[in-house]
Protein backbone atom coordinates (compact mmCIF):
# COMPACT_ATOMS: atom_id res chain seq x y z
CA UNK A 1 0.00 0.00 0.00
CA UNK A 2 1.57 3.69 -0.93
CA UNK A 3 2.10 5.64 2.02
CA UNK A 4 1.77 9.44 0.85
CA UNK A 5 4.67 11.03 3.07
CA UNK A 6 4.43 14.91 4.03
CA UNK A 7 6.56 17.06 5.54
CA UNK A 8 5.35 20.66 7.27
CA UNK A 9 7.33 23.52 6.76
CA UNK A 10 7.54 27.36 6.64
CA UNK A 11 8.69 28.77 3.07
CA UNK A 12 9.99 32.26 1.39
CA UNK A 13 7.01 31.31 -0.78
CA UNK A 14 6.09 34.70 -2.04
CA UNK A 15 8.60 37.17 -0.56
CA UNK A 16 10.66 37.75 -3.46
CA UNK A 17 10.20 39.96 -6.81
CA UNK A 18 10.26 37.94 -9.96
CA UNK A 19 12.59 39.78 -11.42
CA UNK A 20 15.04 40.57 -8.55
CA UNK A 21 14.96 36.64 -7.92
CA UNK A 22 15.66 35.34 -11.91
CA UNK A 23 18.66 37.75 -11.68
CA UNK A 24 19.34 36.40 -8.37
CA UNK A 25 19.63 32.50 -9.88
CA UNK A 26 21.17 33.53 -13.20
CA UNK A 27 24.35 35.14 -11.55
CA UNK A 28 24.44 32.08 -9.76
CA UNK A 29 27.35 29.28 -10.82
CA UNK A 30 24.88 25.79 -11.71
CA UNK A 31 25.31 22.30 -11.99
CA UNK A 32 22.66 20.93 -14.68
CA UNK A 33 23.12 17.15 -14.54
CA UNK A 34 19.60 15.65 -16.27
CA UNK A 35 19.58 17.93 -19.69
CA UNK A 36 18.94 16.51 -23.13
CA UNK A 37 20.72 17.01 -25.85
CA UNK A 38 17.34 16.21 -28.51
CA UNK A 39 15.78 18.65 -26.14
CA UNK A 40 18.07 21.50 -26.09
CA UNK A 41 17.68 22.60 -30.10
CA UNK A 42 16.98 26.85 -30.53
CA UNK A 43 14.03 27.07 -32.64
CA UNK A 44 16.02 29.39 -34.99
CA UNK A 45 18.96 26.49 -35.75
CA UNK A 46 15.63 24.44 -35.89
CA UNK A 47 14.32 26.26 -38.97
CA UNK A 48 18.18 27.00 -40.77
CA UNK A 49 18.87 23.44 -40.96
CA UNK A 50 15.68 22.59 -42.25
CA UNK A 51 15.70 25.14 -44.64
CA UNK A 52 19.04 23.77 -45.71
CA UNK A 53 18.38 20.17 -46.10
CA UNK A 54 14.87 20.29 -47.32
CA UNK A 55 12.76 19.26 -44.53
CA UNK A 56 9.06 19.69 -44.42
CA UNK A 57 7.60 21.56 -41.57
CA UNK A 58 4.59 22.71 -40.46
CA UNK A 59 6.19 26.44 -40.62
CA UNK A 60 9.03 27.81 -41.38
CA UNK A 61 8.11 30.79 -39.13
CA UNK A 62 10.00 30.41 -35.45
CA UNK A 63 6.86 31.88 -33.61
CA UNK A 64 4.26 29.60 -36.13
CA UNK A 65 6.67 26.63 -35.08
CA UNK A 66 6.49 27.56 -31.59
CA UNK A 67 3.95 25.32 -30.25
CA UNK A 68 5.08 22.05 -32.78
CA UNK A 69 8.49 21.72 -30.41
CA UNK A 70 7.60 23.68 -27.47
CA UNK A 71 5.34 22.87 -24.69
CA UNK A 72 2.75 26.11 -24.41
CA UNK A 73 -0.27 26.06 -22.87
CA UNK A 74 -1.12 22.39 -23.51
CA UNK A 75 -2.57 20.23 -21.35
CA UNK A 76 -0.12 18.80 -18.99
CA UNK A 77 0.36 14.69 -20.62
CA UNK A 78 3.64 12.42 -20.52
CA UNK A 79 2.78 11.29 -24.15
CA UNK A 80 2.04 14.74 -25.57
CA UNK A 81 5.35 15.77 -24.36
CA UNK A 82 7.23 12.99 -25.94
CA UNK A 83 5.41 13.79 -28.95
CA UNK A 84 7.76 17.16 -29.53
CA UNK A 85 10.54 14.43 -30.37
CA UNK A 86 8.88 13.09 -33.37
CA UNK A 87 9.82 16.14 -34.82
CA UNK A 88 13.28 17.65 -32.95
CA UNK A 89 14.92 14.23 -33.91
CA UNK A 90 14.45 15.04 -37.63
CA UNK A 91 17.52 17.64 -37.60
CA UNK A 92 20.28 15.68 -37.41
CA UNK A 93 21.03 15.47 -40.45
CA UNK A 94 24.82 15.54 -40.98
CA UNK A 95 27.86 15.84 -38.98
CA UNK A 96 27.38 19.59 -38.92
CA UNK A 97 23.99 19.78 -37.61
CA UNK A 98 25.14 16.92 -35.02
CA UNK A 99 28.29 19.28 -33.67
CA UNK A 100 26.37 22.50 -34.02
CA UNK A 101 23.05 21.40 -32.08
CA UNK A 102 25.59 20.11 -29.81
CA UNK A 103 27.93 23.60 -29.28
CA UNK A 104 24.94 25.40 -28.96
CA UNK A 105 23.44 23.83 -26.28
CA UNK A 106 27.05 23.96 -24.34
CA UNK A 107 26.78 28.00 -25.49
CA UNK A 108 23.42 27.90 -23.85
CA UNK A 109 24.48 26.31 -20.60
CA UNK A 110 27.42 28.49 -20.31
CA UNK A 111 25.30 31.60 -20.62
CA UNK A 112 22.99 30.51 -18.10
CA UNK A 113 25.89 30.31 -15.91
CA UNK A 114 26.41 26.91 -15.85
CA UNK A 115 29.83 25.73 -14.53
CA UNK A 116 29.69 21.94 -15.24
CA UNK A 117 26.78 20.73 -17.31
CA UNK A 118 25.92 16.71 -18.48
CA UNK A 119 24.32 16.09 -21.86
CA UNK A 120 22.44 12.82 -22.24
CA UNK A 121 21.72 11.54 -25.57
CA UNK A 122 20.11 8.51 -27.81
CA UNK A 123 22.69 7.98 -30.35
CA UNK A 124 19.93 5.00 -32.09
CA UNK A 125 18.01 8.50 -32.35
CA UNK A 126 20.64 10.75 -33.76
CA UNK A 127 21.53 8.05 -36.69
CA UNK A 128 18.40 7.19 -37.48
CA UNK A 129 17.73 10.46 -39.49
CA UNK A 130 20.74 9.32 -42.11
CA UNK A 131 20.99 5.92 -40.66
CA UNK A 132 24.85 7.17 -39.54
CA UNK A 133 26.74 4.59 -38.40
CA UNK A 134 26.40 4.87 -34.43
CA UNK A 135 29.93 4.53 -33.53
CA UNK A 136 30.31 7.74 -35.83
CA UNK A 137 27.73 9.89 -34.05
CA UNK A 138 29.39 9.63 -30.64
CA UNK A 139 32.90 10.56 -31.89
CA UNK A 140 31.56 13.66 -33.57
CA UNK A 141 29.76 14.21 -30.14
CA UNK A 142 32.76 13.71 -27.95
CA UNK A 143 34.48 16.12 -30.88
CA UNK A 144 32.07 19.21 -30.80
CA UNK A 145 32.40 19.01 -27.05
CA UNK A 146 36.16 19.20 -27.05
CA UNK A 147 36.07 21.96 -29.03
CA UNK A 148 32.88 24.16 -27.79
CA UNK A 149 35.00 23.00 -23.60
CA UNK A 150 38.18 25.15 -25.04
CA UNK A 151 35.74 28.25 -25.67
CA UNK A 152 33.75 27.98 -22.67
CA UNK A 153 33.71 27.93 -18.59
CA UNK A 154 31.03 25.07 -19.25
CA UNK A 155 33.18 21.54 -17.87
CA UNK A 156 30.95 19.29 -20.10
CA UNK A 157 30.18 15.49 -20.11
CA UNK A 158 28.23 12.63 -21.67
CA UNK A 159 25.59 10.46 -21.10
CA UNK A 160 24.69 7.73 -23.63
CA UNK A 161 20.93 7.02 -23.39
CA UNK A 162 19.06 4.02 -23.81
CA UNK A 163 15.09 4.07 -24.85
CA UNK A 164 12.99 1.63 -22.78
CA UNK A 165 11.19 0.97 -26.03
CA UNK A 166 14.04 -0.38 -27.89
CA UNK A 167 15.69 -4.35 -27.98
CA UNK A 168 17.86 -5.25 -25.26
CA UNK A 169 19.89 -6.10 -28.29
CA UNK A 170 19.96 -2.14 -28.96
CA UNK A 171 20.57 -1.45 -25.40
CA UNK A 172 23.80 -3.79 -25.33
CA UNK A 173 24.48 -2.08 -28.74
CA UNK A 174 24.99 1.39 -26.84
CA UNK A 175 27.04 0.26 -23.44
CA UNK A 176 29.39 -1.53 -25.92
CA UNK A 177 29.63 1.89 -27.16
CA UNK A 178 29.70 3.60 -23.62
CA UNK A 179 32.42 1.09 -22.67
CA UNK A 180 34.39 1.77 -26.42
CA UNK A 181 34.35 5.66 -25.82
CA UNK A 182 34.54 5.60 -21.60
CA UNK A 183 36.97 8.20 -20.99
CA UNK A 184 37.11 11.46 -19.79
CA UNK A 185 33.94 12.98 -21.74
CA UNK A 186 31.87 9.53 -21.72
CA UNK A 187 30.74 9.10 -18.66
CA UNK A 188 28.15 6.36 -17.97
CA UNK A 189 24.32 5.45 -19.37
CA UNK A 190 20.81 6.55 -18.87
CA UNK A 191 17.51 4.57 -19.04
CA UNK A 192 14.88 6.56 -20.49
CA UNK A 193 11.39 6.51 -21.82
CA UNK A 194 7.54 5.07 -20.91
CA UNK A 195 8.77 3.36 -17.75
CA UNK A 196 4.82 1.58 -16.87
CA UNK A 197 5.27 -0.28 -20.58
CA UNK A 198 8.71 -0.78 -20.67
CA UNK A 199 10.23 -2.31 -17.16
CA UNK A 200 13.66 -1.78 -16.14
CA UNK A 201 14.13 -5.54 -15.12
CA UNK A 202 14.62 -5.96 -19.43
CA UNK A 203 17.39 -4.49 -19.02
CA UNK A 204 19.37 -6.22 -16.01
CA UNK A 205 21.92 -7.93 -18.44
CA UNK A 206 23.29 -4.71 -20.39
CA UNK A 207 23.11 -2.64 -17.04
CA UNK A 208 25.37 -5.34 -15.06
CA UNK A 209 28.19 -5.35 -18.04
CA UNK A 210 27.97 -1.47 -17.96
CA UNK A 211 28.54 -1.26 -14.06
CA UNK A 212 31.21 -4.36 -14.68
CA UNK A 213 33.29 -1.94 -16.82
CA UNK A 214 33.16 1.14 -14.38
CA UNK A 215 30.34 3.03 -16.39
CA UNK A 216 28.16 5.36 -14.40
CA UNK A 217 24.26 5.18 -14.46
CA UNK A 218 21.56 6.99 -14.07
CA UNK A 219 17.97 6.13 -14.77
CA UNK A 220 14.78 7.49 -15.36
CA UNK A 221 11.96 6.21 -12.91
CA UNK A 222 9.20 7.51 -10.45
CA UNK A 223 7.92 9.86 -13.01
CA UNK A 224 5.03 8.20 -15.35
CA UNK A 225 5.32 5.48 -12.92
CA UNK A 226 4.76 5.08 -9.10
CA UNK A 227 8.08 4.43 -6.58
CA UNK A 228 8.42 0.62 -7.53
CA UNK A 229 9.83 1.61 -10.56
CA UNK A 230 12.62 4.04 -8.50
CA UNK A 231 13.14 0.57 -6.19
CA UNK A 232 13.17 -1.45 -9.55
CA UNK A 233 16.01 1.48 -11.01
CA UNK A 234 18.21 1.08 -7.61
CA UNK A 235 18.02 -2.61 -7.19
CA UNK A 236 17.93 -3.77 -10.44
CA UNK A 237 19.92 -1.80 -12.76
CA UNK A 238 22.38 -0.23 -10.05
CA UNK A 239 21.17 3.50 -10.42
CA UNK A 240 23.54 5.84 -8.54
CA UNK A 241 21.33 8.32 -9.52
CA UNK A 242 17.32 8.58 -10.21
CA UNK A 243 16.10 11.00 -13.36
CA UNK A 244 12.98 12.98 -11.56
CA UNK A 245 12.04 9.76 -8.93
CA UNK A 246 9.47 12.42 -7.16
CA UNK A 247 6.97 9.46 -6.68
CA UNK A 248 9.64 8.17 -4.26
CA UNK A 249 7.63 10.37 -1.80
CA UNK A 250 4.55 7.92 -2.39
CA UNK A 251 6.46 4.77 -0.42
CA UNK A 252 8.56 5.30 3.18
CA UNK A 253 10.13 2.03 2.56
CA UNK A 254 11.63 3.36 -1.05
CA UNK A 255 12.59 6.87 0.65
CA UNK A 256 14.78 4.79 3.11
CA UNK A 257 16.59 3.03 -0.13
CA UNK A 258 16.99 5.98 -1.35
CA UNK A 259 18.68 7.67 1.64
CA UNK A 260 20.60 4.66 2.76
CA UNK A 261 22.18 3.98 -0.76
CA UNK A 262 22.94 7.26 -1.36
CA UNK A 263 20.77 7.79 -4.05
CA UNK A 264 20.75 11.62 -5.92
CA UNK A 265 17.20 12.66 -7.52
CA UNK A 266 17.76 14.93 -10.66
CA UNK A 267 14.53 16.97 -10.27
CA UNK A 268 12.96 18.52 -13.28
CA UNK A 269 10.21 20.94 -12.00
CA UNK A 270 9.05 22.63 -15.11
CA UNK A 271 8.80 19.26 -17.04
CA UNK A 272 7.00 17.29 -14.15
CA UNK A 273 4.60 19.88 -14.40
CA UNK A 274 3.90 19.31 -18.13
CA UNK A 275 4.18 15.75 -18.63
CA UNK A 276 1.50 15.47 -15.58
CA UNK A 277 3.62 13.74 -13.28
CA UNK A 278 2.44 17.03 -10.49
CA UNK A 279 -1.10 18.43 -11.08
CA UNK A 280 0.62 21.91 -10.62
CA UNK A 281 3.81 23.24 -9.28
CA UNK A 282 2.92 24.28 -5.80
CA UNK A 283 2.26 21.08 -5.13
CA UNK A 284 5.56 19.34 -6.43
CA UNK A 285 6.98 17.10 -3.54
CA UNK A 286 10.66 18.65 -3.75
CA UNK A 287 10.34 20.08 -1.11
CA UNK A 288 9.07 16.98 1.05
CA UNK A 289 12.14 15.47 -0.35
CA UNK A 290 14.75 17.91 1.06
CA UNK A 291 13.28 18.20 4.10
CA UNK A 292 13.57 14.01 4.38
CA UNK A 293 17.72 14.76 3.58
CA UNK A 294 17.47 13.25 0.53
CA UNK A 295 20.26 14.06 -2.19
CA UNK A 296 17.97 16.38 -4.27
CA UNK A 297 19.36 18.33 -7.36
CA UNK A 298 17.31 20.87 -9.59
CA UNK A 299 17.43 20.45 -13.20
CA UNK A 300 15.78 21.45 -16.84
CA UNK A 301 15.84 17.98 -18.80
CA UNK A 302 14.57 19.72 -22.32
CA UNK A 303 15.17 23.48 -22.04
CA UNK A 304 13.61 23.67 -25.73
CA UNK A 305 10.39 21.97 -25.21
CA UNK A 306 9.75 23.35 -21.73
CA UNK A 307 10.76 26.91 -22.83
CA UNK A 308 13.10 26.92 -19.99
CA UNK A 309 16.84 27.02 -18.41
CA UNK A 310 18.60 26.31 -14.81
CA UNK A 311 17.96 30.05 -14.16
CA UNK A 312 14.30 29.23 -14.42
CA UNK A 313 13.92 26.40 -12.56
CA UNK A 314 15.86 27.83 -9.49
CA UNK A 315 13.42 30.87 -9.77
CA UNK A 316 10.28 28.04 -10.11
CA UNK A 317 11.49 26.13 -7.33
CA UNK A 318 11.35 29.13 -4.92
CA UNK A 319 8.71 31.26 -6.29
CA UNK A 320 5.83 28.13 -7.06
CA UNK A 321 7.16 25.34 -5.26
CA UNK A 322 7.91 26.60 -1.78
CA UNK A 323 12.13 25.88 -2.06
CA UNK A 324 14.30 28.45 0.36
CA UNK A 325 17.57 29.63 -1.05
CA UNK A 326 19.40 27.89 1.73
CA UNK A 327 18.01 24.37 -0.63
CA UNK A 328 19.07 25.84 -3.95
CA UNK A 329 22.81 26.16 -2.47
CA UNK A 330 22.40 22.53 -1.09
CA UNK A 331 21.09 21.39 -4.16
CA UNK A 332 24.66 22.91 -5.86
CA UNK A 333 26.44 20.78 -3.68
CA UNK A 334 24.79 17.68 -3.96
CA UNK A 335 25.01 17.84 -7.94
CA UNK A 336 28.80 18.20 -6.94
CA UNK A 337 29.00 15.07 -5.19
CA UNK A 338 26.82 12.84 -7.54
CA UNK A 339 28.75 14.39 -10.67
CA UNK A 340 29.52 11.87 -13.19
CA UNK A 341 33.02 13.63 -13.39
CA UNK A 342 36.17 11.87 -13.33
CA UNK A 343 36.84 11.73 -9.77
CA UNK A 344 39.94 13.67 -9.68
CA UNK A 345 38.51 16.55 -11.16
CA UNK A 346 35.66 16.56 -8.50
CA UNK A 347 37.84 18.56 -5.79
CA UNK A 348 38.26 21.41 -8.37
CA UNK A 349 34.86 21.67 -9.09
CA UNK A 350 33.83 21.93 -5.89
CA UNK A 351 36.35 24.49 -4.41
CA UNK A 352 35.16 26.25 -8.18
CA UNK A 353 31.92 27.18 -7.10
CA UNK A 354 32.47 27.19 -3.54
CA UNK A 355 34.75 30.24 -4.39
CA UNK A 356 32.45 31.93 -6.71
CA UNK A 357 29.44 31.40 -3.80
CA UNK A 358 30.97 33.19 -1.10
CA UNK A 359 30.05 36.39 -2.69
CA UNK A 360 26.48 35.30 -0.78
CA UNK A 361 27.00 35.30 2.37
CA UNK A 362 24.14 33.15 3.38
CA UNK A 363 25.39 29.65 1.07
CA UNK A 364 28.67 28.63 2.16
CA UNK A 365 26.82 27.30 5.01
CA UNK A 366 24.55 24.95 3.22
CA UNK A 367 27.30 24.27 0.57
CA UNK A 368 29.86 23.13 3.25
CA UNK A 369 27.47 21.14 5.41
CA UNK A 370 28.43 17.47 6.00
CA UNK A 371 26.41 15.02 4.51
CA UNK A 372 24.40 12.61 7.23
CA UNK A 373 26.49 9.54 7.57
Amino acid sequence: MKQQIMVDSHTEKGTHSKKSLWNWAHALPKIDLHRHLEGSLRLSTLAEIATEHGIDLPSYDIEKLRPYVQFTDEQPDFHRFLEKFKLLRRFYTSKEAVQRITREAVLDAANDNIRYLELRFNPIALARAQNFPLADVVEWEIEAIEQVQAETKTRTCLILQIGRDESVESAEEIVDLAIAYHGPLVRGIDLAGYEVAYPAARFRKPFARARAANLHITVHAGEAAGPESVRAAVEILGAQRIGHGIRAIENSDVIKLLYERKITLEVCPTSNFQTGAVPRLTLHPILDLFRLRLRVTINTDDPSVSDTTLSDEYAVSINDVGLQKRDIYRSLRNAVEAAFIPEEERPQLRERLRQELAAYSESLTEFDREFPS
